[in-house]
């Protein structure tokens, strides 16, 4: 393993224009990721927050009993999806509107009929918070006699799903891409050290050596150079985290589990492109 460690520092020597451009196509290709990253992350901290005040409101029509909407709260509070549930009279919808509204607090006051309806407001537990998920509630609601109308705010609900589905998306495609110029531009370069020792490989095959210890430091030299790549990437990513966090606005960091993948993945990323471009050239010597 001594010698394969020394071979493989040493082809960083030999070739360094095509070892650093390499790790640069490596570090390019994950730095993208990891662009894309940070957005997804944020936007799927966002939706979380949002997603933390997702509820249905079901809108009560004027001759709704209280015994049926008691027997209808018991039954909601018992969905599997949901939370919490709970009633709202008219007064309390009101008085509501003129805490929260109050640009309209004056018109409120000199009303003489209340016009707003009383409601049963369904918060739902995390996780459960889907559209999907949101919409089967609330139809199962809708489908109560004394329910007038189910609001829960579908559009944006669909629109930060879409969102945080196209961040994830991009960032695979692109990210993709640049990875498999590296992986090109990898081989290209273990191909060149290997013709360039095509002798020293002969002579050490006429001695004994086996294919497994051959190949031994371009596997290293791959390794070494996707996890140089994956470094360099990781260093751009913050840098550009830094500038960004300070100068436009706040953002949190990709959590310690996505940085530790980032890094296995440019060494796995070096790791294969050697080991194809070894098997496949050292077939034809």
């Amino acid at each position: 393993m001594a010698y394969a460690v020394r071979e493989a520092l040493a082809a960083f020597r030999r070739a360094p224009v095509l070892t650093s451009l390499s790790a640069a196509m490596i570090a390019l290709s994950l730095f993208v990721i990891g662009l894309f990253g940070i957005a997804a992350h944020n936007v799927r901290r966002v939706l979380d927050q949002v997603e933390s005040r997702v509820e249905v409101v079901a809108y009560l029509r004027d001759n709704a009993s209280t015994d049926a909407v008691q027997l209808a709260l018991a039954e909601v509070r018992a969905y599997p999806e949901v939370l919490e549930a709970f009633y709202v009279s008219r007064d309390e919808a009101l008085e509501r509107a003129r805490q929260q509204l109050p640009e309209f607090r004056t018109l409120f006051g000199e009303l003489e009929v209340n016009p707003l309806p009383a409601s049963i407001e369904v918060r739902l537990l995390p996780g459960q918070r889907s559209p999907e998920i949101v919409q089967r509630v609330a139809e199962r609601i809708s489908a109560y006699p004394f329910v007038e109308d189910t609001r829960y705010g579908r559009e944006w609900i669909d629109k930060i799903y879409l969102l945080r589905r196209i961040a994830g998306a991009a960032a695979l495609v692109v990210g993709g891409a640049f990875a498999a110029v590296a992986t090109l531009i990898i081989g290209t370069a273990i191909r060149m050290a290997i013709f360039a020792r095509r002798e020293e490989i002969q002579i050490m095959r006429l001695v004994g050596a086996t294919d497994s210890f051959i190949r031994r430091p371009f596997l290293i030299e791959g390794l070494l150079t996707g996890l140089i790549g994956a470094g360099l990437a990781l260093s751009l990513t913050y840098t550009t985290y830094k500038v960004l966090f300070r100068a436009v606005f706040e953002l949190a960091w990709l959590p310690d589990t996505w940085v530790v993948a980032g890094l296995a993945t440019g060494g796995v990323l070096g790791l294969l492109a050697s080991s194809i471009a070894v098997r496949r050239h050292l077939r034809e010597l």
